[in-house]
């Protein structure tokens, strides 16, 4: 089976095993992650040696890092792979047939998540992220030893450092709130690090090099678990209709809700507006407050814009629906009077609303 088959393999037979059961939401403050999986080692030359190795190695990773709640994420990684040489061979001579090679790093990452909810798609039980990063990583080759001609023997035993950077395309399914199984591609290099070829026994070959410089390109294919320490709460539930209307006195409210950044009602909203507005007929109300809001994920001043906008669309929705404009008194709070208390930046579905009171 070649890599890529194996890859395909893999992902399919990940979907199959981890159904998603969860909401895949933006990471909200601190969370750890690990993967595990399987990693590709290209076949390389330098110096005049060649690499050939078919066989798969492993690949792992952990995480620690920081979402800010608005896609975007921060990380500090650590990571190992490894791998057998199979075959290590001079321009039409052979050297050796064994050895093992181990690279781990540190990597700082930074990463997006797409947050399918905001195009319609809900619950956003999969959420797809792209990153990239950059650090240090050693190599560490052991146990390759070359055979040159006679008694002429040779092998690489060292460890050397070098700049490392990678690119990330992955997906996260929700599991649970704060749980989310992720599904991770990473093309990992390593700068070609300084290893030492020293001879063991036998004469000197003019043909064998003092160094070798092996080169760091990876394709890794890794699952894994993250866990957030501050899940986001759940959407919210859609008010429903009273079993029994109030007494005339008593005031009856009525929430709203929007899409994020928008200020069109819903099929939903329309409905909930009509009610209002049939009872308030029915209770022969005098007034009908009008409050609009905004969650806290753009500027005050935006959010105050938008919220007014709000009110103003369910205040026409009223008065389609035969209560006079006189009877009806718009205010606007912007950002100011959540309903869910959140962090600056932070899209909350329960803040984007307009409060509807019949009195």
């Amino acid at each position: 089976m070649t890599f890529r088959q194996t890859l395909l393999a893999t992902a399919l037979l990940a979907a199959a095993a981890f159904p998603a059961t969860g909401s895949a939401q933006p990471v909200s403050g601190l969370y750890l992650g690990a993967g595990a999986g399987i990693n590709n080692w290209k076949d390389n030359s330098s110096r005049g040696i060649s690499i050939h190795d078919n066989d798969i190695g492993f690949a792992g990773v952990g995480s620690l890092g920081w979402g800010f709640g608005n896609g975007f994420r921060a990380e500090v990684e650590g990571n190992y792979r490894n791998h057998e040489i199979r075959t290590l061979v001079l321009p039409n001579r052979l050297l050796g047939h064994s050895g093992y090679v181990e690279r781990y790093g540190v990597m700082a990452n930074a990463l997006f998540d797409f947050d399918l909810s905001s195009f319609g798609i809900a619950p956003a039980v999969y959420m797809p992220y792209l990153g990239g990063g950059a650090g240090y990583a050693w190599t560490d080759v052991s146990k390759a030893r070359l055979q040159g001609a006679g008694t002429s023997t040779y092998a690489v035993d060292d460890t050397a450092g070098s700049f490392a950077y990678q690119a990330i395309v992955g997906g996260a399914f929700g599991l649970a709130p704060g749980l989310a199984m992720t599904v991770e591609y990473r093309y990992f290099n390593v700068l070609s690090p300084s290893l030492e070829i020293s001879r063991t026994s036998g004469p000197a070959q003019a043909n064998v090099p003092g160094k070798w410089k092996p080169e760091g390109e990876n394709h890794s294919l890794l699952l894994g678990l993250r866990y957030a320490f501050n899940p986001p709460a759940p959407p919210p539930a859609v008010a429903e209709a009273p079993v029994a209307p109030p007494p005339p006195t008593v005031a009856r409210s009525y929430l709203v809700f929007f899409d994020w950044d928008r200020a069109e009602l819903t099929e939903r909203a329309r409905q909930i507006i009509a009610e209002a507005a049939g009872n308030a007929r029915r209770l022969a109300a005098t007034r009908i407050d009008v409050a609009g809001h905004a969650d806290r994920s753009g500027t005050p001043a935006y959010n105050q814009r938008l919220s007014e906008r709000r009110a103003q669309v369910v205040a026409s929705e009223l008065e389609r629906q035969g209560v006079q404009r006189s009877e009806i008194g718009i205010t606007a709070f912007g950002e100011s009077r959540p309903l869910v208390p959140t962090a600056d930046g932070v899209r909350e579905p329960q803040n984007r609303r307009v409060e509807i009171v019949v009195r």
